[in-house]
């Protein structure tokens, strides 16, 4: 059995549902998900209050987690993916991480600031199963000079704006993991993508 984290962007959020139900339909031919969602409009709902009312970083991290919570909700929905709270390999399916209560309990590795967004779990997670991770995003991979990157070290992205988040670089370099980042805007491409692991950027820890 194949086993993969996928982190589900919330950039996504209009086609996010049909690549859950992707996975599920991969996942009868034995492969197995833990999905990290992203935040959505609902975490950016909780960075407006962080700038409008003043919240203390710290509070705005929980609130943040909490949004990516919400939107596990949506990607379970109607989907036949399941809810979890346990950051543990599903024995098979898919599982949509609720990650407040193990984060709660763990999360060393994660600073409270907006440099470690829902990226910086997805890769704390696979980095703790030692497994594989996968992004789902709105582009085609990390574009740099006008290109998608087919390869690049975790290292080279520091201090550069690209789609992925500094917090998660900086745990991909500690941690020698790799993310691939995949175009996850139409998910039947995305799924094909996926089980030949092409296109996208690997970025190396």
């Amino acid at each position: 059995m194949a086993f993969c984290v996928i982190k589900i962007g919330g950039s996504l959020i209009g086609v996010s549902r049909d690549i859950v139900k992707g996975l599920v339909d991969l996942s009868r031919k034995g492969d197995a998900f833990l999905v990290v969602p992203g935040g959505g409009p609902m975490a950016d709902l909780v960075r407006d209050l962080h700038r409008r009312y003043h919240l203390s970083e710290e509070t705005a991290h929980w609130m943040a987690v909490l949004a990516m919570e919400e939107y596990a909700h949506f990607l379970a929905d109607g989907t036949g993916a399941s809810l979890t709270d346990d950051i543990s390999r599903p024995n098979s399916g898919v599982q949509i991480l609720l990650p407040y209560q193990p984060l709660r309990e763990d999360d060393g590795g994660l600073e409270h600031t907006w440099d470690y967004t829902s990226d910086s779990v997805a890769v704390l997670v696979a980095a703790r199963l030692s497994a594989d991770l996968v992004k789902a995003t709105d582009v085609e991979g990390v574009i740099l000079e006008g290109g998608v990157a087919g390869e690049i070290p975790a290292e080279s992205l520091i201090g550069k704006k690209t789609c992925i988040d500094q917090g998660a670089l900086r745990i991909l370099r500690r941690s020698g993991k790799s993310c691939l980042v995949l175009d996850g805007r139409d998910p039947s491409r995305f799924i094909a993508n996926l089980r030949a692991r092409e296109g996208g950027t690997l970025i190396r820890g």
